[in-house]
C-alpha cells in the first residue's frame, strides 16, 4: 500500500503544516499500513483539519478505514470469479 498526503497551506504556517504531515502520517502507520490493502491512498486535507485535535484526526481518519474496508470489501465481491460449471467434453469431469 502506499500513502501520499496532500497538505494545502490554507494561510498555515509551514510549523502548522508539518505538524498536520506528522500527525497524518503517524495515524497512517498505525490504522492503514497494518490493513495490508492492494490500493494507492491519497488523503487530501481540509482547513478545519488544523484546527483539530489528534482524538479528532483519529476519529475522522478510522471514519474512512471503515469506508476504505467497504470499498475494498465490494470491490472483491466484483473481481471473484464465479464458479466453474463443468462442461461435458471437460476432462476433469470424469
Amino acid at each position: 500500500m502506499r500513502i501520499g498526503l496532500i497538505v494545502p497551506r490554507h494561510r498555515q504556517t509551514a510549523v502548522a503544516r508539518n505538524r498536520i504531515k506528522r500527525r497524518l502520517r503517524e495515524l497512517s502507520r498505525i490504522r492503514l499500513l497494518p490493513l495490508d490493502l492492494e490500493a494507492d491512498v491519497v488523503i487530501r486535507i481540509r482547513p478545519e483539519a488544523y484546527r483539530a485535535s489528534f482524538p479528532d484526526l483519529a476519529s475522522d481518519f478510522d471514519r474512512a478505514v471503515v469506508q476504505l474496508n467497504r470499498w475494498h470489501g465490494a470491490a472483491m465481491k466484483e473481481l471473484s470469479p464465479l464458479p466453474s460449471t463443468p462442461t461435458p467434453s471437460d476432462p476433469s469431469n470424469k
